[in-house]
């Protein structure tokens, strides 16, 4: 209830939430400022981080992890103080539009729902603003020299991060993606995150079901479950659960409550982000 009436306060308030999504290094902090320009938008969620204009004014960045599983867990806000701290300066800030950045739409509605803001009402993906050409240049950064952005000034990220410097970059505004025409440069920050040094970190499938089975029995120990397939996305984990059920069992309502208790419990635990957790009923068997 108490999350209703926050989510009411930010809509009377007249605040907008937009996204911007890409696979992991298609280059979302880079053009984040881009974004924020041409839709007016106040602030940015990246990584952990709330930015406005050239300042980090809460948070902290997921790119300062040495795990890439504290990594997620940071960027979703996990942490109860981190959460606390940025929801609290939501609340002192004054903004119409915000934007988060995230690897799926699933992120981000995970990220606005965990910091009590609105759902998103637009949802914009880093194909719509760079061009093939740029993605792969974007990708082929992350994966040969393991470089990410931060987008503010180095000052502004040495003041809390100093080892994790590595290059700055600035960016012009370019009428070809549609940004209005503007003299502004924006000055981002290159960075090499420590776990980006150390390979991702990556959960078993073996693992994985164990959870699953574990969940099956815990919600309700007459769902049978044969067979848990997995697969590793870009930003996460993809789930098929098929079930045996017995005859009798209300279906529609209960399996969901499943899925959301499955995916809940999977993320809480492991850091994981679920990309989505399909639940098969493969056969109604009697008692």
């Amino acid at each position: 209830m108490k999350r209703l009436f926050h989510h009411l306060a930010w809509l009377i308030k007249g605040v907008k939430v937009f996204a911007l999504v890409g696979k992991s290094g298609t280059g979302k902090s880079f053009r984040a400022k881009l974004v924020a320009q041409k839709w007016g938008i106040d602030l940015i969620i990246d990584d952990g981080l709330l930015i406005r204009d050239d300042r980090i004014i809460a948070g902290r960045s997921a790119k300062k992890e040495k795990a890439f599983l504290g990594a997620i867990r940071t960027a979703l806000f996990d942490d109860n103080e981190h959460r606390k701290e940025v929801r609290a300066a939501l609340d002192r800030e004054r903004f119409k539009r915000l934007l988060i950045l995230g690897t799926s739409e699933r992120m981000v509605a995970k990220i606005a729902e965990t910091l009590g803001l609105p759902s998103v009402s637009r949802t914009l993906h880093i194909e719509d603003i760079a061009s093939k050409e740029e993605i792969g240049r974007a990708i082929s950064s992350r994966t040969v020299e393991g470089s990410h952005v931060i987008p503010v000034p180095p000052l502004e990220v040495s003041k809390t991060y100093p080892h994790m410097v590595y290059d700055t970059v600035k960016l012009f505004l370019q009428r070809r993606l549609a940004f209005p025409h503007d003299s502004r440069v924006f000055e981002k920050t290159v960075v090499r995150p420590r776990y980006s040094r150390r390979g991702r970190v990556t959960i078993s499938e073996i693992a994985l079901t164990q959870m699953v089975l574990q969940c099956a029995d815990e919600f309700d120990h007459s769902l049978s479950v044969r067979k848990v397939s997995i697969k590793q996305t870009q930003a996460g984990y993809s789930i098929d659960i098929f079930l045996h059920v017995p005859y009798g069992v209300q279906l529609a309502g209960n399996l969901h409550n499943f899925q959301e208790y499955v995916i809940g419990n999977l993320e809480h635990f492991t850091g994981i982000l679920i990309e989505e957790a399909n639940v098969n009923v493969e056969r109604v068997t009697t008692r």
